[in-house]
């Protein structure tokens, strides 16, 4: 069968993440700019390859202060780590329900993670484009990659959590 090529429609889909602040709240951010794809050689996008990248630089937690000190060395260091990345392989568990394993990369540190992924369907869209949907979560330890920062106010609480919730919404676009 032949490989069937699919793009992120980036107006269509968003990066997210959340991580605790002070323990007691969630703080909610989200990278603007990323590209990525998915490969497959089947309908229902088991065995697909995915790959994807954010720029760093377009961090947005709607506070421009915090904003700049996650771009600074403290956290992903966006001069010397312009981009994260993700490459993987989707495996059907269910019916709309997949698993995406693959390889992290933050800063300079590569490890492996799974996400939980949701098919959310296929549709032609007004133009005759063909897309399909997917959720994907999961969380990862920030510090396992290089974001170690951290701080404890004077009672004794920490600043930023140590696990990061990801949430990513994205529709892709068939070539």
């Amino acid at each position: 069968m032949a490989t069937t090529k699919w793009v992120i429609d980036p107006t269509h889909s968003e990066i997210q993440f959340k991580v605790k602040h002070l323990v007691i709240s969630t703080v909610t951010g989200a990278f603007k700019s990323f590209e990525g794809g998915v490969e497959t050689e089947t309908e229902d996008f088991d065995g697909a390859t995915v790959h994807f990248s954010a720029d760093v630089d377009s961090i947005d937690t709607n506070q421009a202060q915090r904003d700049q000190h996650l771009k600074s060395a403290d956290f992903f260091d966006a001069d010397n780590h312009p981009k994260l990345s993700f490459t993987g392989k989707l495996s059907k568990k269910g019916d709309d329900s997949y698993k995406l394993h693959g390889e992290l990369s933050v800063k300079s540190v590569t490890k492996p993670v799974d996400f939980a992924v949701e098919y959310g369907g296929n549709m032609t869209d007004f133009y005759g484009n063909n897309k399909s949907g997917f959720e994907i979560s999961g969380k990862i330890n920030r510090k396992e990659f290089g974001l170690e920062w951290s701080a404890v106010t004077e009672a004794g609480g920490v600043v930023v959590g140590d696990d990061v919730k990801l949430i990513a919404n994205v529709q892709v676009v068939k070539q």
